[in-house]
């Protein structure tokens, strides 16, 4: 096992010693099958980083979505709810509309009123001037 770490770590000159009895075309093959391997790790733990550094990336801008996510569910919680309140609003200003109109054609004050939704308060009576109490002069 140290041997094969040792051969893993040494030079091309060393590689060139260790096979100078074999073959000249097998010994030129081992050692650039070693360099092939060398070159091979290397690209690979290059990747390694990379996608790790990606990783990192993808987490932190996946981290500012569900951020941004939950501030818009927040706003629209309270959008909705702003929403409900101003129905019932209506409903009941409706309502109040509906008996105020009510109240004035039972009483008989809407007949020169042509259309009571318009002028639901409008009395037949002329109305008269408010004398002031001196605060403004004229």
């Amino acid at each position: 096992m140290s041997a094969l770490r040792q051969s893993v770590s040494s030079s091309a000159s060393e590689d060139d010693q260790r096979y100078a009895g074999m073959d000249e075309k097998k010994r030129k093959r081992m050692i650039s099958n070693r360099e092939s391997a060398r070159r091979s790790r290397m690209k690979k733990q290059k990747l390694l980083q990379d996608l790790t550094g990606e990783v990192s990336r993808l987490q932190g801008a996946n981290k500012n979505i569900v951020t941004k996510i939950e501030e818009t569910t927040e706003r629209y919680t309270i959008c909705a709810a702003q929403n409900n309140v101003l129905k019932a609003q209506v409903m009941e200003l409706t309502d109040r509309l509906r008996y105020l109109n009510d109240v004035i054609e039972s009483t008989g004050l809407a007949a020169d009123v042509a259309d009571p939704l318009l002028k639901p308060l409008q009395t037949p009576c002329p109305m008269q001037p408010i004398a002031s109490s001196g605060l403004f002069k004229f």
